[in-house]
């Protein structure tokens, strides 16, 4: 299949949720009319794109693990062009994202009621932003778009958060700036060493040991702090407190996976010498991540901040994987992102619906749940089951794998990310326990109500992907391994040659 597409569509699926948000600024009407069709414009503007991205996913040639659907255009000057297209590790996150999006709409469907039309179009700018993130062959317009997402995320924070929206916001902003400034000095070190800024080319550029070392760190500032890994983590539990329950859900499903898809796309490709020296250092960040997190979510009293812990346990499992470097690994770290991101997404989506119903996130404010609500406590069983990692849901293939391609390369950090497993059935299974189990003895529990049909359409499908990757993995393992396995050949050749070589002299 020839990969160049007749017409643009990676631009059209980029793209078209930047249309909805212009539609949604000059839609009209008295205040409940616009709220109405800021709602439904939003709404339908995101299942279109969706549909459009599936032709991507018919299209696509598995067996092949270039980029394919590839575009390109003169933008800046002659060296940085419009350079787009999508491979088998970066087509899983563009679906993920416009897959998630027309929930994060229905869920916001009746609690936000200020500025709806701010709101919407705020989301909509977003999935713009993150699509074109994971679809960029062009440093500079990887930068833009990654760097982009944080503004929309701001705004959604700052202005329909918590009540310390504030500081949250803020301080979101603020870590993952910080980390970013470092990799814009490497980007343009690598576009003074290569002349390009084109991601394929300096993917075959050899990079020399000296600035692939710091280069590495650089990139790694950014990426750490996005995903979050141990110890610049401290911006997430805040974040998602006070975030409302679909930037919660973005934030979890879609943002945090954009460090671990930079370590796939920059980390390993580019710097596979930095990656093989540094892999010590991300093996103990990640099991430290892995256990002290979980312990740290043990002694939590707001399900949010529970999950969002547990969020940043789960990603160390990815890091684990990514820099293993090992086939079983790369692929249980590609899977684990994609599995998080619907198990995190519904997590806090559930806690989205009982929220609205008594505006408390605190686990003591609730017990007995599965008396009134029998159908979320399936649901919500579902998602915590998958969180613990349970076999047969999407969560246990993840794990599995990369602990699998980590114990080939380092048993004492697979041995720790076990007990995190372990850690992991405590905080879950405790939780679960407290919300939904025990006597229903709270008088504002009485009179609760079940799922609604808007939160059973929300939550079903989640449900069924949740249990259909638990049992049939292969949609998400067959589309990226021809990527992961180029990928996982060229590290090992890259690691292959400098030992060689050594041996040599």
């Amino acid at each position: 299949m020839n990969s160049v597409m007749t017409w643009p569509i990676l631009s059209v699926v980029t793209f078209l949720p930047l249309v909805g948000a212009v539609c949604v600024y000059i839609s009209r009407g008295d205040d409940e009319a616009a709220r109405r069709n800021s709602r439904w414009i939003a709404l339908w503007t995101t299942i279109v794109t969706f549909a459009v991205s599936m032709i991507l996913v018919a299209r696509f040639d598995s067996s092949n693990p270039d980029f394919q659907f590839v575009e390109k255009a003169p933008w800046l000057a002659n060296t940085i062009v419009y350079h787009m297209g999508v491979d088998g590790i970066s087509l899983p996150f563009v679906i993920l994202t416009t897959a998630l999006m027309p929930f994060c709409i229905l869920a916001s469907w009746k609690s936000v009621t200020t500025r709806v039309r701010e709101y919407m179009m705020a989301f909509l700018v977003l999935e713009t932003l993150m699509v074109g993130t994971f679809s960029a062959l062009d440093l500079v317009l990887f930068y833009l778009f990654f760097e982009g997402g944080l503004i929309p995320m701001f705004l959604i924070i700052g202005v329909w958060g918590g009540p310390r929206r504030v500081y949250a916001s803020f301080k979101f902003f603020l870590y993952t700036l910080l980390g970013s400034v470092l990799m814009l000095l490497a980007i343009m070190a690598l576009y003074l060493n290569a002349g390009t800024t084109d991601i394929p080319t300096l993917m075959h550029t050899a990079v020399p040991r000296s600035m692939q070392t710091w280069a590495w760190l650089a990139f790694f500032a950014s990426f750490a702090v996005k995903m979050p890994m141990w110890p610049v983590h401290t911006w997430l539990p805040d974040a998602h407190v006070e975030a409302p329950t679909a930037g919660s859900v973005i934030l979890a499903a879609i943002l945090l996976k954009m460090g671990g898809y930079g370590f796939l796309r920059f980390s390993l490709p580019m710097f596979p010498l930095a990656s093989h020296d540094f892999a010590p250092l991300v093996f103990s960040l990640s099991a430290i991540a892995i256990v002290y997190t979980s312990l740290v979510a043990l002694m939590q009293e707001d399900i949010k901040k529970l999950i969002a812990y547990s969020s940043v346990a789960h990603m160390g499992f990815v890091t684990m994987g990514i820099f293993a470097g090992t086939m079983q690994g790369v692929s249980g770290g590609v899977f684990q992102m994609v599995s998080h991101g619907i198990v995190s997404g519904a997590l806090f989506l559930c806690v989205g619906v009982v929220y609205d119903r008594l505006h408390t996130r605190e686990i003591t404010a609730y017990g007995g749940l599965v008396n009134r609500m029998p159908l979320y406590a399936v649901a919500f069983m579902v998602f915590t089951m998958a969180n613990v990692g349970l076999p047969g849901t999407s969560g246990f293939v993840g794990e599995f794998l990369t602990l699998l391609g980590t114990f080939k390369v380092s048993l004492p950090t697979a041995f720790f990310a076990t007990l995190g497993v372990i850690l992991s059935a405590a905080y879950a299974l405790w939780l679960y326990r407290k919300v939904v189990f025990g006597v229903l003895d709270k008088p504002a529990l009485a009179g609760i109500k079940d799922l609604t049909l808007r939160e059973g359409i929300i939550l079903a499908p989640l449900v069924f992907l949740t249990i259909l990757f638990g049992v049939y993995p292969a949609p998400v393992l067959n589309m990226s391994a021809a990527s992961v396995q180029q990928l996982v050949n060229n590290y090992a050749t890259a690691i292959s040659a400098v030992k060689t070589a050594a041996i040599g002299n």
